[in-house]
């Protein structure tokens, strides 16, 4: 398949956390409004997120956002620093990470939908109030390229919205941020090891920051839930 790689420009820390705090908690109140459009029964629904039904999914958002905290109270020594040191490949490095968040939502006590986005909800607002007294300080480092604390802080950004297009998507709903070159950006100075690219297809339009991350992170945009049986 054919990539084209855009914004090329060198990998940089977001200068300012104003921008990136905004999208950050943005994403975080869209998640919540979205979690609360979903009946008992709906939160068993598929999402694009393989594998992972709409209650699995508010898990993983439980977890990771726990996890963020773990990072930041170990930076630069944490148990990602240590992997990310390694410089392996993009695609062993997914691997390991799919490893680890398969592991700990297995491990995550019973709940439901609602309960896990209420603790993610708690989990996600307390890392953004940590992070801006720390931006610049170094969080871990990749083939060379340090990732601040701060550019911590766009990946995690990034990975709300994408969460949030997720659970807009098993409702058979859209989303789109409402500053999707400021996800982007944040997504770029926090995933070195995944370059931004556009694939050569006609659901994403060439240029559009939001169709860029959704490629670059393996989303489709045909992607919507199975018809329902009569």
């Amino acid at each position: 398949m054919e990539r084209t790689y855009s914004w090329a420009q060198p990998v940089t820390a977001p200068s300012s956390p104003v921008p990136v705090i905004a999208a950050y908690y943005d994403a975080v109140i869209i998640i919540c409004e979205l979690a609360a459009q979903f009946s008992d029964e709906a939160w068993n629904a598929p999402t694009p997120c393989a594998d992972w039904r709409a209650v699995d999914l508010a898990g993983h958002l439980r977890c990771v956002a726990d996890d963020y905290h773990e990072y930041l109270d170990d930076a630069p020594l944490s148990r990602l620093s240590r992997l990310m040191a390694t410089g392996v490949h993009p695609d062993t490095l997914a691997r390991k990470l799919a490893r680890q968040n398969a592991a700990e939502l297995a491990s995550l006590p019973d709940g439901t939908g609602p309960e896990h986005i209420a603790a993610f909800a708690r989990s996600a607002r307390a890392y953004a109030r940590r992070v801006r007294a720390v931006w610049e300080l170094p969080h871990h480092e990749y083939r060379g390229v340090t990732v601040t604390v701060g550019g911590m802080a766009g990946a995690a950004c990034a990975e709300w919205q994408l969460h949030a297009w997720d659970l807009a998507r098993a409702l058979g709903k859209d989303y789109r941020p409402a500053s999707p070159e400021t996800v982007l950006a944040g997504w770029r100075a926090g995933m070195p090891q995944l370059p931004v690219w556009v694939e050569a297809s006609p659901g994403y339009a060439a240029g559009d920051p939001w169709h860029a991350l959704l490629a670059t992170s393996g989303r489709s945009q045909e992607w919507g839930p199975p018809p329902v049986a009569l």
